[in-house]
């Protein structure tokens, strides 16, 4: 399902051509929309981890974004708790408390920064905000995804990159998720297609499918902040929705077990097109859900329907 321009030339990741009008950026067999890094300064990486640090914590669990002020209180909860479940959550709160600490720290150093105080990266301020990320980006293999299904560490961890990486190399490492959050769209695409649009009660499913994906890596390229998305994300909505709505055709004699086993498979292509949504939003790859997802379609490949 990956996009391809018009050239036979080789290609290598990083390769920049205009695909379909746009300009694109190859990885590992995807084309990519392609969005120039943002200028090197204090400022403007100061916009970025703002950007990224709420895009972490609007991609994992409730109640973890804890204001840097609360650090100390975040920290003695969770040294204190001793129950292993609850220990989890607590260490997510520090983490996300340890986070918003490090972005203080570093509005604050751009704050100096704009008024003439140049502030070198030996400074205490810059020593302490970058040891709070590393701190946050080690405890956020507690934090998960705000489905509860599994950790989410490429996310979590963007921030500290965006803070120690030049901003060029964090673009390219941004490209690099997406292409990889592309295949890991398509693998459970095509999945689902080989799993049940094989049987009749399913065969309509085909192509709802298939447009979705990539509706979905359409919406893993492109940026909030391109007016694009305002055509992208509404016909990805509207594409799951018609994922969601789908009725398999049963036969008229159907009896009880075919049924319950139909339902059951409807409920297997609806969770499998919500995986891929947070795939596609969160734009990294979840692996363990896709793999948990696509065993359960085996499964039911092998044991439900003939």
């Amino acid at each position: 399902m990956a996009s391809t321009a018009d050239s036979t030339s080789p290609l290598a990741n990083g390769d920049r051509r205009i695909v379909d009008g746009i300009e694109s950026v190859y990885y590992d067999g995807y084309w990519i929309r392609y969005y120039a890094p943002l200028e090197d300064t204090l400022a403007n990486r100061k916009r970025l981890i703002d950007s990224l640090t709420r895009r972490a914590f609007h991609h994992t669990e409730a109640g973890i974004n804890t204001p840097g002020k609360s650090l100390e209180l975040a920290r003695e909860a969770y040294e204190s708790e001793t129950d292993p479940a609850r220990k989890r959550v607590n260490a997510a709160m520090l983490a996300g408390a340890l986070f918003n600490r490090a972005t203080d720290l570093f509005t604050s150093i751009v704050d100096l920064g704009e008024l003439g105080v140049q502030v070198s990266h030996s400074n205490e301020l810059m020593r302490e905000c970058s040891d709070c990320f590393q701190e946050a980006l080690t405890l956020g293999q507690q934090v998960k995804h705000h489905s509860g299904d599994e950790g989410i560490d490429e996310v979590w961890g963007e921030p500290f990159k965006a803070f120690t990486m030049p901003v060029a190399d964090f673009y390219q490492s941004r490209f690099i998720k997406i292409a990889q959050s592309m295949r890991d769209i398509d693998s459970l695409a095509n999945c689902m297609i080989d799993v049940f649009c094989k049987r009749t009660v399913f065969a309509d499913i085909h192509d709802p499918i298939v447009d979705y994906a990539a509706a979905a890596r359409q919406t893993a390229e492109t940026m909030k902040k391109d007016p694009i998305i305002f055509r992208v994300w509404p016909n990805f909505v509207a594409l799951g929705e018609t994922i969601d709505s789908f009725k398999p055709v049963l036969p008229s004699d159907a009896d009880q077990m075919l049924r319950m086993r139909v339902a059951y498979g409807r409920d297997l292509i609806q969770e499998g097109r919500r995986l891929i949504s947070y795939i596609a939003s969160a734009r990294v790859p979840m692996p363990k859900s896709s793999k948990t997802y696509m065993d359960k379609c085996h499964r039911y490949n092998r044991a439900l329907l003939p």
